[in-house]
């Protein structure tokens, strides 16, 4: 059992979560994961560090609720217990030391330039972020990553905060030469298209860029192969090889469609926790 400590809402879809982890907060380093379960007999999801505090014994994460066992969590509150919470898992993202690194979130992978930046900072990179969302109130975290970047960049689809138009457009500007400059590295995480999208902006100027995959997983540890992405022609596994990968070399046509592999069996899955929510809810 792990105990949730503090919980706190950030969108109507997104959920900060900061765990009693002493064990994981030990030796988490940005781009790890965890493995998570609510109750016996349910799934097990992998769900990005966003952040740690080894000294106090905590860990932070930032859910987004999209289906049945991501509904179940956002459900619970400080003082609540997580079944199963085993980490940290894969690798650490590992970059060129001195280098001017550019974080580029998108929706609630914003979250997990929190640790990254910070890090990177403490080392002596100079740090750029870009987060994005559709529109300012889906935006996240945005004045938590500011002391740890040298330079951050908010943008929204819609334009009611900061730079309008996506976070790769806002990316495409530095490589040319405005705001911070020209990043020597790209680290993207978020939904599959748009670390597709900035992929694509860095590949013809050359940029080093690595992306966080997120495919199906069920243990993490390498087992069970359903977490196997094309990278340079190979198959590889998130958990235990990534989950941070050269966006040059990803095959996004092949992850994107093993993403949707279920989505049937999702959606019937999220329908029977929605009822059971209801029917509770009725009955109290």
């Amino acid at each position: 059992m792990t105990r949730i400590l503090e919980t706190r809402r950030l969108t109507p879809v997104t959920k900060y979560f900061r765990l009693d982890a002493p064990l994981i907060a030990r030796s988490a380093r940005p781009g790890q994961f965890v493995m998570l379960r609510v109750r016996e007999g349910g799934e097990r999801i992998p769900i990005t560090i966003a952040d740690y505090d080894r000294q106090a014994g905590t860990i932070s994460l930032v859910i987004q609720q999209v289906g049945a066992t991501t509904t179940l969590i956002s459900a619970l509150e400080a003082g609540d217990d997580l079944l199963d919470v085993a980490g940290p898992l894969g690798s650490p993202i590992e970059v060129v030391a001195g280098a001017h690194v550019c974080g580029v979130g998108g929706g609630f992978g914003s979250a997990v330039l929190l640790g990254l930046m910070r890090e990177l900072k403490a080392k002596g990179h100079r740090t750029t972020a870009i987060i994005g969302a559709r529109n300012k109130d889906l935006l996240i975290l945005a004045d938590e990553l500011r002391p740890n970047c040298d330079h951050l960049a908010i943008c929204t689809d819609d334009g009611s905060a900061g730079f309008k138009g996506f976070v790769s457009q806002q990316l495409e500007r530095f490589i040319e030469g405005a705001g911070p400059g020209r990043p020597d590295c790209v680290v993207a995480i978020g939904p599959m298209a748009m670390m597709r999208a900035v992929a694509e902006t860095t590949r013809a100027p050359k940029v080093k860029t690595l992306v966080s995959m997120d495919p199906l997983m069920v243990d993490g540890t390498g087992m069970c192969g359903g977490c196997r992405v094309m990278v340079g022609g190979k198959a590889q596994f998130a958990c235990v090889e990534g989950p941070a990968f050269d966006g040059h070399e990803v095959d996004f046509d092949v992850a994107m469609r093993r993403n949707k592999a279920y989505v049937n069996e999702e959606k019937l899955s999220l329908e029977r926790v929605s009822k059971c929510t209801r029917t509770a809810k009725e009955v109290h």
